[in-house]
């Protein structure tokens, strides 16, 4: 039977950026769930196309703001994080059964916006002369969800709640670079991106909690265990308080930030 699940692995395998994007915004929110589902991807990872190269992100060197090409290697950096969060929620969608309906659908959303986000940068690069691709990029997202794939609760503990949450803390500074040296366009971008990216972390949060409820675990502690456990990135300041309410971070939570 043809489920919502199922139809994730479309785009999930999709190695071309564009259709990746594309299937993704097709998918059928009113598709069969089938949450006790198991499924095997068709190959070891999600589709990726030759271009963009991956290096260690120790090697990824930023040119001036001041420059054309510099500005794009931002704007396609940022492109590039879009891009991983399609395959980091349709992955979540189909690798993970067993998890009430409304969890999946959830996931599909957030990877259509994520989709959205990617559309929106690769078609602000193709205005400044340059594609998705053309810069090299790094793979640390990816990596991580390779390290938690066993283990929904790290998933959506580190990926959702750490990584993603990361994005909420750097945006301001990242809009404030480009607006600065004139490009509003990319600023409007990143204004929607962090208005949604907060209702991705929210549900990260808001399903990290059910996870949680569900084992008897303590969110505080266990999230300490899961950053150690998976050597996650240390956070560092500074921290945006008011996306990180927002997105339901609490108090507690946010103290032990510091």
């Amino acid at each position: 039977m043809h489920t919502l699940r199922t139809a994730a692995l479309g785009p999930w395998a999709q190695a071309h950026p564009v259709l990746k994007a594309q299937a993704t915004l097709a998918l059928d929110l009113c598709l069969p769930v089938n949450p006790e589902q198991i499924l095997q991807a068709p190959s070891a990872g999600p589709g990726r196309s030759a271009k963009p190269v991956l290096v260690p992100h120790t090697q990824l060197k930023a040119k001036s703001m001041a420059t054309t090409e510099g500005r794009a290697m931002l704007v396609h950096s940022i492109a590039h994080i879009e891009l991983n969060a399609i395959d980091l929620a349709l992955d979540v969608v189909w690798r993970f059964a067993g998890m009430p309906e409304a969890f999946y659908t959830d996931w599909v959303r957030i990877a259509q916006e994520e989709a959205k986000h990617f559309t929106l940068l690769r078609e602000h690069l193709l205005t400044m002369g340059f594609d998705y691709g053309d810069f090299p990029a790094h793979n640390t997202l990816w990596d991580m969800a390779e390290r938690t794939q066993g283990d929904l609760l790290a998933r959506i503990g580190i990926v959702p709640r750490t990584m993603e949450a990361r994005g909420l803390d750097a945006s301001p500074g990242v809009k404030n670079k480009l607006i600065s040296v004139g490009d509003h366009r990319a600023g409007e971008i990143l204004d929607i991106i962090l208005a949604e990216e907060i209702g991705h972390v929210a549900a990260g949060n808001r399903w990290y909690r059910y996870l949680c409820g569900r084992r008897g675990l303590d969110p505080v502690s266990t999230y300490a265990a899961l950053i150690a456990q998976y050597d996650a990135p240390k956070l560092r300041p500074p921290f945006n308080m008011a996306a990180r309410r927002l997105a339901g971070f609490e108090e507690a939570e946010l103290a032990a930030l510091s």
